[in-house]
């Protein structure tokens, strides 16, 4: 089973968004081994967009996802980094497709709702910033007979 690292971005959480992104999740048949809602700081923000540095956004980035609560949280079950890629939609909501998190909720780039890793290391490498171990809660739900062969 693959790992892979969610956050609700500000605009969600402003946007009484949360349960029904989390229900997404979990209708899709992820399990969410660890979830808090915080409130990210700059420092923290800085390490996570650390590949966006040079780039023009990054400042207003950094500004966005410290000005109000995040909710983190990781997802597992198998190819979890595609399949939230898939359920999130389009980085850009206007070329997400309808039935996506963004093509539902979202009208611009800047306010897009949700980040999901956009690969297994980058899944790793988040978790680690925003988790440790002891927030990993191990279970098996008695429904995965059911979405895995």
């Amino acid at each position: 089973m693959e790992r892979t690292f969610l956050m609700i971005k500000p605009d969600g959480v402003q946007r009484g968004l949360i349960g029904e992104i989390i229900s997404r999740i979990e209708r899709k048949g992820l399990r969410i081994v660890a979830i808090r809602m915080h409130r990210i700081t700059e420092d923290v923000a800085r390490r996570h967009y650390a590949e966006h540095v040079k780039k023009p956004f990054f400042s207003s980035l950094v500004d966005f996802i410290t000005s109000s609560p995040v909710v983190l949280m990781i997802a597992e079950g198998e190819n979890a980094v595609a399949v939230m890629r898939t359920i999130s939609g389009a980085t850009n909501p206007l070329e997400a497709l309808v039935g996506t998190i963004r093509g539902d909720y979202g009208l611009d780039v800047g306010r897009n709702l949700i980040h999901s890793a956009d690969s297994l290391e980058s899944a790793e490498r988040e978790i680690a910033i925003h988790f440790t171990d002891s927030d990993i809660v191990e279970y098996t739900k008695a429904e995965e007979t059911w979405v895995y062969e």
